[in-house]
């Protein structure tokens, strides 16, 4: 069935925004959404006609109903009475893939001119009346704006991340920042909301609605598996409950099981050729791209955040036309990309949150799971959880010696792993599986970015900032902390030079100015970015080597690629092993010797002792540590291409942590690094940078602009 496109249902009478009190114009564009989905061959569910009510009627909605129950829809209906009185809604997601995904069902629904995309590596269409970015595009945008940013909608997914300790700021941020516009805020795990609901009226002026709904539109059935792992996958394909998602918690176990599984007979004969006439001629061009067609060949995806976009968007178009039986993933399946499963089964169910190894908690396994069983498709979904490996074979071995006392008694039970592991057993399944999502909890913080948006603004950011500092949901004691942070930064920011305090405030109040001499898009978006403005001033900019310089002085102040540096590391323990074992050295100084070998940290001389001093005038710092390595300096000076660089250090599973962390460089290239110290070869590298990241995957850009030309041309 063709879905028609819901740009074409706009009603021509509601083309300006209704007179407050006014239902006329809300009830035509109610009934135009009715004959679209009607149209579409969708049947609104009660909760999503409620929660699309109150939207047009101007309130805010909270969506906290099931994965699966049509939470986008609603989000569609109110960038569609956004566009029909024409304003300007702004759709947030927290990872890139989620967002692209739902710009292309934007643009697709509305018309490639009125869709947009913007995530921080890319603007596509970037002015579009109805935008998808990342909650941290649209927080920065709040922060230099204010109440005028230009927005009258937000669409917040995944809503949860509001308490990620990391992020949480950036779905905090619209929410005090925005007191113009209208919200709508989704999860299927928000836990009590009552206390964010009373704020987001006070601040917004409108009703907060609460939408909620237990009843899944697909049910869902839950199993505790003491059977291995490859058995519950070839039952799963007997009994046809595929695709089936096997969720890991790691990109390495996840490629792993994938190619474990190549030697199960996933597909018949014709499925096999449905999914070559499928793949057609689609280009696997990167080392480990070999390796993804023959998995896919076999009824097999893999999918985590180490691919490539392209790969990945490969996976979920393989996945929504059927062809894929089983993907070997990671658990940002629960993020909510579009790979429909009718079963997700469970590897474990606990994961290592950057600290320690943990059980999941009620959010993380509900979210996950929750992704189970597909609307239309499905009568139930399932959901399997496989029991600790070592208890899983206790149980065969138990089963074995059966009836045989003698057997029994000299059984020697398997001990479950005594490091990065978190028990659990049915009964855990049972608790989260009836469990209750725990209460968001506010997690905010203070950065430079945070501080020069602020101050950046025309009128007087800092009076803005302070209002920030003390009008947001942190408990009090909290609040005080990031006080006596945010004076640090703006002491930091004074002496660095970056911004000026001015004798007289100007006309609009501003007290403040950041300087002159940046460029028009400057911006700190690594914690440490101020370091790296202050170390680039050190240098001569006259020096032959001022280039490779600069480039390891920037990526020292950028988050490590952790797969990338082991696999450097790896290599030079390998080239002096090997020179070693040739001079004759004996063992115990080999294994001495090489414990000593890290990956390589040029500048480290320089770079470590500067930052020593600079942390000493800048206590705000706290345990934050600058990191030297060589990454794109790397590259750059063995003049590798991006397959020659993942093959030299055999990077296949981690393409996509490179090809993140090189977009970092640019952006930090492009946007930290001050105009005056941009000289010489350093713009010759940026330039070829940027060239390599657009030839390496430009799958985003390339299906805009196959949308675009299929676009009808415009009357």
């Amino acid at each position: 069935m063709v879905v028609p496109a819901l740009g074409s249902f706009l009603p021509a009478a509601a083309q300006s925004p209704p007179p407050p009190g006014a239902a006329a114009a809300a009830d035509e564009l109610l009934d135009a959404f009715i004959d679209w989905s009607l149209a579409a061959g969708i049947e609104l569910y009660p909760h999503q006609e409620e929660a699309v009510l109150r939207l047009l009627a101007g309130e805010n909605v909270v969506l906290a109903t099931p994965t699966g129950s049509g939470k986008s829809l609603v989000a569609l209906a109110g960038a569609f009475a956004m566009l029909a009185w024409r304003r300007r809604a702004v759709y947030t997601a927290p990872i890139k893939a989620l967002v692209s995904e739902k710009f292309f069902e934007l643009a697709a629904a509305f018309g490639p001119a009125d869709a947009g995309m913007v995530t921080g590596d890319a603007s596509v269409n970037g002015d579009a009346a109805v935008i998808a970015c990342t909650a941290e595009i649209l927080a920065q945008r709040a922060l230099r704006g204010g109440a005028d940013t230009a927005v009258d909608l937000v669409v917040m997914d995944e809503f949860h991340y509001y308490g990620d300790r990391d992020r949480g700021w950036a779905w905090q941020t619209p929410l005090l920042l925005l007191p113009n516009a209208q919200f709508l805020l989704m999860s299927a795990t928000l836990g009590d909301t009552a206390a964010l609901r009373r704020d987001l009226t006070n601040r917004t002026g409108r009703p907060s609605a609460l939408v909620e709904s237990a009843e899944r539109p697909v049910p869902l059935d839950v199993e505790y598996r003491e059977t291995p792992l490859h058995v519950s996958v070839e039952q799963l394909l007997e009994s046809a409950r595929v695709p089936v998602y096997i969720v890991h918690f790691t990109q390495r176990e996840a490629a792993a099981r994938a190619q474990s599984l190549t030697s199960m007979r996933v597909l018949n004969d014709a499925e096999k050729a449905a999914v070559k006439e499928a793949v057609g001629g689609f280009r696997f061009d990167t080392p480990v791209g070999k390796d993804l067609r023959r998995f896919v060949l076999a009824g097999i995806g893999v999918h985590h955040a180490g691919m490539l976009p392209k790969y990945r968007l490969l996976v979920e178009k393989l996945a929504q036309q059927g062809h894929l039986k089983v993907i070997c993933g990671t658990d940002t399946l629960g993020v909510g990309v579009n790979v429909p499963i009718r079963t997700v089964l469970f590897t474990q169910l606990y994961k290592y949150d950057g600290r320690r190894s943990r059980v999941l908690s009620v959010r993380d396994f509900q979210q996950i799971a929750g992704r189970a069983g597909r609307r239309g498709f499905d009568t139930v979904g399932s959901v399997w959880v496989q029991a600790p490996q070592h208890a899983v074979e206790n149980k065969r071995a138990e089963m074995r010696a059966a009836g045989d006392p003698k057997k029994l008694r000299k059984l020697v039970r398997k001990k479950p792993p005594e490091r990065g592991y978190a028990h659990y057993d049915d009964k855990t399944l049972q608790k989260l599986w009836e469990g209750a999502p725990e209460t968001l909890e506010s997690s905010f913080d203070v950065t430079h970015a945070m501080m020069l948006n602020v101050l950046g603004r025309d009128s007087d950011g800092c009076a803005a900032m302070k209002a920030l500092l003390v009008d947001n949901h942190e408990p009090r004691q909290r609040q005080r902390r990031h006080i006596r942070k945010a004076v640090g930064v703006f002491r930091s920011l004074t002496d660095a030079g970056i911004v000026e305090l001015l004798a007289e405030p100007e006309a609009a109040g501003r007290r403040v100015r950041v300087s002159l001499d940046l460029q028009d898009d400057f911006r700190l978006n690594q914690p440490l970015g101020l370091f790296a403005v202050e170390a680039l001033g050190v240098l001569d900019p006259e020096a032959p080597d001022y280039w490779s310089q600069a480039l390891s002085v920037v990526e020292s102040v950028l988050e490590d690629p952790t797969a990338v540096l082991l696999a450097q590391r790896d290599a030079a323990r390998d080239q002096l092993m090997a020179r070693l074992k040739e001079e004759g050295v004996d063992y115990e100084e080999r294994m001495a010797r090489l414990a000593e070998v890290t990956w390589p940290r040029p500048e480290a001389e320089f770079i470590d002792p500067a930052f020593a001093v600079f942390a000493q005038h800048h206590p705000w710092v706290g345990g934050r540590r600058v990191s030297p390595k060589s990454v794109l300096r790397d590259m750059v000076e063995h003049a590798d291409t991006f397959n020659q660089y993942v093959s030299r250090y055999g990077l296949k599973r981690s393409e996509g942590l490179l090809l993140r962390y090189l977009t970092d460089c640019y952006k930090a290239l492009v946007q930290t690094v001050p105009a005056a110290a941009y000289v010489g070869r350093l713009t010759e590298v940026t330039e070829w940078l940027g060239g390599l990241l657009r030839d390496v995957d430009s799958s985003l850009l390339d299906e805009w602009e196959r949308l675009r030309a299929a676009a009808p041309d415009e009357p």
